[in-house]
């Protein structure tokens, strides 16, 4: 069965080659403007997705849906946001699911809340801290552009005095000094849960690791993602692309337990 535009769509126009993307929702007036032309929104209602459209100019492009990492790379930012690379495997291993309720630590400009978002659904909630309140506001801003700001709450507290929720589904640290912020993350934690972290050093990861079994963490696991993309077109014979994302960071997770007194 094809699935049609409608009003309120969030929809992606992709140039023939890909190079150009532009995502936008879909209203029932007015048009959207970009370097490559003009398009109508009532030109593009009802269409099938998969199709052709051409903007005044005559550029032609394909409606599609945007895909998760297509959302987090057209971001804007006012600090380094997470790769998807890094982001897909993060919400793998910290069991992310419809309905659950996350927390994150560090917002930044909302590339990790974007993807916690989607994979909570509309049931499901998501708590984000920073210290820093205007640094939230870009985030809040791009959760509003795809229809996501009423699945995340944003608090602008320092996580250092605790978190405002308990029995939470799973948490992510994404800042400097994690290993101060074990207490705090086990106290909101769910019994077993997942504690995910992202650290740029190896120095810091060992620090981390050098706290998890006396403030109540067991299993830790750290991992680092490469992605290496490779060019498609024929002409080229198929061949790794000239630059690859590599280094980010390390993901280390960790679950919450409960160790005797004996043992702490």
């Amino acid at each position: 069965m094809t699935k049609h535009t409608e009003v309120g769509d969030l929809i992606q126009l992709r140039s023939r080659r890909g190079g150009h993307k532009f995502v936008f929702e879909l209203q029932a007036e007015g048009r959207f403007e970009t370097h490559k032309g003009i398009f109508n929104y009532a030109e593009l209602l009802n269409l099938p997705y998969g199709a052709e459209v051409k903007s005044h100019l005559g550029r032609s492009f394909f409606i599609t849906r945007p895909t998760t990492a297509e959302l987090i790379e057209g971001l804007k930012r006012n600090s380094q946001i997470m790769y998807p690379k890094d982001i897909g495997i993060t919400l793998l291993m910290l069991g992310v699911a419809p309905g659950q309720t996350i927390i994150e630590a560090g917002t930044g400009s909302g590339g990790l809340t974007l993807a916690l978002a989607q994979a909570v659904g509309p049931t499901g909630k998501i708590h984000s801290y920073d210290r820093r309140s205007e640094v939230q506001s870009l985030a809040q801003k791009n959760l509003a552009q795809f229809g996501l700001a009423e699945r995340v709450a944003f608090h602008a507290d320092d996580i250092e005095n605790g978190f405002g929720q308990t029995n939470v589904d799973a948490l992510f640290l994404d800042v400097p000094n994690p290993w101060d912020y074990l207490p705090q993350a086990h106290s909101a934690l769910l019994g077993g849960a997942v504690l995910g972290s992202l650290l740029p050093t190896m120095a810091q990861v060992l620090e981390l690791l050098g706290c998890v079994h006396r403030h109540g963490f067991a299993w830790p696991e750290t991992i680092e993602v490469l992605l290496r993309p490779y060019k498609t077109e024929p002409a080229a014979n198929v061949r790794p692309e000239d630059r690859m994302v590599a280094h980010t960071g390390y993901l280390t997770f960790m679950r919450a337990v409960h160790y005797p007194k004996s043992d702490a």
